[in-house]
């Protein structure tokens, strides 16, 4: 192919999953003209991922699309955990709102991911093409010119910038002969959706069973789902037979044996990750750069986090605000973090997977005790045992050693209220791109060099909204602390001042300054 210097699109994104759809949202919202390709008619029309977490919401929020997805989605469920005799020893339900929504939610893909793409519409500068299959690509210094195959055409289409959302059989990541490192386990599971559950039970429920591990996961709209772990040997085949899989659902529950089936699979689960997630100007994100054993329910909401992650930084880059080695913290920041993940569904897996009675009554009595113990109990029931959202090295400045949330960490969504009383979610009054949240009555911090900034005076809790007071016509918006979420996170961190990136990330601290 030759480089032309007309392009199609600044970004080019393929495959129209939840993480491609999140990203093509975000970037079209941010002024980039996105393309996004999927070589299917349709986004799909099957439950693959199943739970969406606080974080997960949170980028939703910020696309502008929660409102129509927000009542599609069980919100805050919990985990029962049953040992081999039937009787439950563990129940893990989190009742924080730290990023303003529950923990853990119970979603249908099928649906986010229809009224993601039917969204697109809405945003000019998106475009979405179905039946539109990526066969190859090159690069060069100025893009990425790919070869796509439509309608028994094959088409040239020209992008600065392409990002592979392919899957974990990603064909991007297999032409750029990146290889994936970790383990693909032995391992495998049957998956049974059922529609029209009578039980209104809504925790998800973990057999941790050696004769048969299984989860019970009721969801949205009368759904459910069942998994079951087949042994070593054990034939696929005959265990998706009718008959054979109904008497495992009547082991289970009864009453569940005989709803009607929307879909059955056999899967082998993997805990892998690309070995680089960037090459020149093609990045991979999601199940292309890392895939996770299903035991945590992160898989899917890894692959947004990667979109929230990677969709301001391009485009901070594509509007010449910020220099293209700020692509280069993309993996910097992404990668452990999702390792992190994979290791944490791996030991939840260990747990759900006792190979023997005696394992079971071994590992079920560990936990049992620990629960005993009212510190461990709050990290094992509150879910404080999921790793947090952190950078160790990226795009962030250092300091604030007491900070309880350190630059490079996410920051929290408390409901703060706005003058006349109105009580919103913290990120809606921060907008779209940089902001500062500084105590009102402090001198207003600078802008980020290079990038919009907006400025929120944060009035304490102990304090009423007086016109005129303390903001020097500078600030762009004022809230009040009503939660003391705020005041109380910027004084254990020294500080008058935070500085947030547009993905709600700690960029800094200003330390405390003497009042004007």
């Amino acid at each position: 192919m030759t480089p032309s210097s007309h392009f199609d699109a600044d970004v080019i994104v393929i495959g129209a999953g939840p993480t491609g759809l999140v990203l093509a949202h975000l970037l079209a919202q941010a002024g980039i003209a996105t393309l996004l390709l999927e070589k299917l008619p349709h986004t799909v029309d099957e439950a693959r991922a199943v739970s969406i977490d606080d974080e997960s919401l949170r980028t939703l929020q910020a696309t502008g699309m929660l409102p129509a997805i927000l009542p599609h989605i069980t919100q805050g469920y919990g985990v029962h955990y049953y040992s081999w005799r039937n009787r439950l020893f563990a129940a893990i339900d989190p009742p924080s709102r730290e990023h303003g929504y529950l923990k853990r939610n119970a979603f249908r893909q099928q649906k986010l991911v229809r009224q993601l793409a039917d969204g697109l519409a809405g945003k000019p500068k998106a475009r979405i093409r179905f039946n539109h299959e990526v066969a190859g690509f090159e690069q060069d210094a100025e893009g990425v010119t790919l070869r796509v195959l439509q309608g028994g055409r094959t088409l040239a289409l020209r992008c600065r910038w392409l990002v592979a959302c392919d899957g974990g059989r990603s064909g991007t990541r297999e032409q750029l002969a990146i290889p994936l490192e970790g383990s693909t386990y032995g391992e495998r599971w049957l998956i049974a959706d059922l529609l029209e559950r009578s039980s209104p039970f809504r925790h998800t429920r973990t057999f941790c069973d050696p004769r048969r591990p299984a989860i019970r996961l009721p969801g949205p709209d009368g759904s459910l789902r069942y998994e079951f772990m087949l042994h070593p040997g054990e034939n696929a085949e005959a265990a998706l037979e009718d008959a054979t899989l109904r008497a495992w659902i009547r082991e289970r529950d009864p009453a569940d044996a005989g709803l009607p089936l929307a879909r059955k699979v056999v899967y082998t689960f993997h805990a892998r990750i690309a070995r680089r997630w960037r090459d020149g100007r093609v990045f991979l994100a999601g199940d292309a750069a890392h895939l996770t054993p299903p035991f945590a329910g992160q898989g899917m909401n890894s692959g947004i986090r990667d979109a929230a992650n990677l969709a301001w930084k391009l485009a901070a880059v594509a509007h010449g605000r910020l220099p293209p080695s700020l692509l280069d913290s993309y993996e910097q920041e992404r990668k452990p973090h999702a390792w992190a993940l994979i290791r944490m569904a791996q030991r939840i897996g260990w747990y759900m997977q006792p190979k023997s009675r005696a394992s079971a009554i071994l590992t079920q009595g560990l936990l049992r005790l620990a629960c005993l113990l009212p510190p461990a109990r709050d990290y094992i029931l509150h879910l404080k045992f999921k790793p947090k959202p952190r950078f160790a090295t990226g795009y962030f400045k250092g300091g604030a050693p007491a900070a309880v949330i350190p630059p490079g960490q996410l920051w929290p969504q408390p409901l703060v209220e706005l003058p006349g009383g109105e009580r919103t979610l913290l990120d809606n009054a921060l907008g779209d791109g940089f902001a500062w949240l500084y105590r009102e009555g402090t001198t207003p911090p600078p802008e980020h060099p290079g990038m919009p900034t907006r400025r929120i005076a944060v009035v304490a809790r102990a304090d009423d909204f007086l016109p005129g007071h303390g903001t020097h016509g500078t600030a762009d918006a004022r809230v009040r602390d009503s939660e003391d979420v705020l005041g109380q996170l910027l004084e254990a961190a020294g500080a008058d001042a935070v500085l947030v990136r547009p993905d709600r990330y700690v960029y800094e601290y200003r330390q405390r300054s003497t009042r004007p």
